[in-house]
């Protein structure tokens, strides 16, 4: 799948475009994203010095270099003019180009007119389709004002505009008005290319101090920008929620030099920089979709793309309380002797409540009598981060526990029980195959009666077609009990519990008796049950 390109624009200077969309690089990058970044404000570059501490070298080349490739031969095949970053092996930079005393001059030479009368947008478009085949996300940071560069950037290279703006008039409206003449130049080229959507992001916003001016205007550039929500944004999402997940604040600490605080603040709470441009990058790995999550879970909506490509210590982390150890040891060797790559994690140490979430793929909650808080701490900091996610929390319940008495977020959930006949060794077996896919269609697969099942199919009146539902369950079963596997045993019990519910009939005549092959393979199955009930008692 090609992948996407996203231009940075700002009509006026001083508003952290170039911050921010070095910031989202890094974040998507260590996601597990593709990246590359472009730096196409030529005539005051300076994206790389962001990536400064993080480059081994300075960039050699860039975009002007390309310029010059297609003025020496307009059908030589692009060259790469990138530089890698070694401690980000999926982020790439393009820089405007070298930096020495000849780079002035040659930008001055560019006619950019007279490129365009030569086929220069052809040559563009091979370079971004090079660049959509290597990369996931192709960031692009565009120079500000109208002209013929920001053009480049606005309408014939993205896919997606992320609008930048302080709180000014001048700011916002330019925003608003680039993004309506790049729709309109879009329209008019000879490519191919989607619907251009565009998120506005309001920045450097200081809510601190004079809060009542701040709040009007915060409520101007939303009305200046509410329009450019509707190509994406769910309709039943809050614009003005949305855009207040996606406002910069302003935090001095950041405003001196190039940093790139997304490195250091790793899990942001709201009014930290970092926690709207995560908001931002995952947007952007979102594809501007799935904002109906964004509406209402923030968190599980960057979560959901924050796993991208992420390989995970373990398959399940079983979390019990201190008095539980030995129980969930046995269930964590258990699940590892089915090929289940589990882990313990004990209450007590508060630091492991975010690690379980970020160690296993799922979380196993034991519980015996009552949840501690831990445990319920735990369990509800996953479910949030891993909603929308294909990861899911398994409940182990032991014999004295009420599953009325847990919390609702719980309590609703699936449990297994463990019990004088279902032990840790069954109950790993059960959440193996439910990690494998299998769901039982009776909640207690260890609580049906097997003798007795077979005793009422004996005497039972079914449908026809149900009757060929019962002969293979019967096979199955018959194999089970001739190989000594109870699970699979249990499994075809449950089957038959099933097939023997209770269904209403308008006409009697439709149900029948066992026929004669089946009712001797019903008696064949209690008769082998008996045998391996006395073969296990003594």
């Amino acid at each position: 799948m090609p992948g996407t390109v996203v231009t940075f624009y700002s009509y006026k200077g001083g508003v952290g475009r170039s911050f921010a969309m070095a910031n989202t690089a890094v974040l998507l990058a260590r996601w597990g994203f593709r990246v590359l970044c472009v730096d196409w404000d030529l005539e005051a570059p300076g994206l790389h010095l962001y990536f400064r501490d993080l480059v081994d070298r300075e960039p050699t080349g860039g975009v002007v270099d390309l310029v010059a490739d297609f003025e020496r031969d307009p059908d030589r095949p692009p060259v790469d003019h990138v530089v890698s970053l070694p401690d980000h092996r999926t982020l790439d930079l393009l820089a405007a180009g070298r930096t020495d005393d000849d780079y002035a001059a040659s930008l001055q030479a560019v006619d950019w007119a007279g490129l365009y009368d030569r086929g220069f947008g052809d040559y563009l478009e091979r370079c971004r389709q090079r660049w959509v085949e290597r990369y996931d996300f192709v960031l692009v940071d565009s120079r500000t004002g109208i002209s013929d560069i920001g053009g480049i950037c606005t309408a014939q290279l993205p896919d997606r505009l992320v609008l930048l703006f302080t709180a000014n008039l001048q700011s916002v409206q330019g925003v608003v008005d680039v993004a309506r003449r790049a729709e309109v130049a879009r329209d008019l080229l000879p490519y191919d290319r989607s619907r251009l959507t565009a998120l506005p992001v309001l920045s450097r916003f200081d809510s601190r101090e004079e809060y009542g001016v701040s709040q009007d205007w915060r409520a101007r550039c939303l009305a200046e920008t509410r329009d450019l929500y509707r190509g994406w944004l769910d309709r039943t999402v809050s614009v003005d929620v949305v855009s207040r997940q996606f406002t910069v604040p302003y935090v001095a600490h950041w405003s001196f030099g190039e940093k790139l605080p997304v490195i250091t603040e790793r899990t942001p709470t709201p009014g930290q920089v970092s926690y709207a441009i995560e908001t931002l990058a995952a947007l952007i790995a979102h594809d501007f979709d799935r904002t109906n999550m964004l509406g209402e879970n923030r968190d599980a909506f960057v979560a959901a793309v924050r796993e991208h490509g992420k390989r995970f210590t373990h398959e399940v982390v079983v979390a019990a309380a201190h008095d539980d150890r030995a129980v969930a040891g046995l269930l964590v060797e258990g699940l590892r002797g089915l090929g289940v790559n589990a882990a313990r994690s004990l209450s007590g140490d508060v630091s492991t409540l975010a690690r379980a979430e970020v160690e296993g793929r799922h979380l196993c909650v034991l519980i015996d009598r009552k949840v501690n808080r831990w445990q319920e701490s735990q369990a509800e900091l996953f479910m949030t981060r891993t909603i929308g996610q294909e990861r899911r929390v398994f409940l182990v319940l032991t014999q004295d526990t009420n599953p009325e008495t847990l919390p609702g977020f719980l309590a609703n959930l699936r449990h297994v029980r463990l019990g004088p006949a279902r032990g840790p060794a069954e109950v790993a077996a059960v959440l193996a195959d439910r990690l494998r896919g299998h769901v039982p269609l009776v909640e207690d697969e260890a609580a049906v009666d097997l003798a007795g099942l077979l005793a009422q199919l004996a005497e039972a009146r079914l449908r026809p077609a149900l009757w060929d539902l019962v002969d293979d369950v019967l096979a199955d079963l018959h194999g089970a009990l001739a190989a000594g596997d109870d699970a699979m045993s249990r499994r075809a019990a449950a089957d038959l519990a099933v097939l023997l519910r209770p269904r209403l009939s308008r006409v009697d005549e439709y149900r029948v008796a066992a026929p004669p092959e089946l009712a001797e393979a019903v008696g064949g199955a209690a008769a082998l049950l008996r045998t391996r009930t006395k073969e296990r008692d003594t």
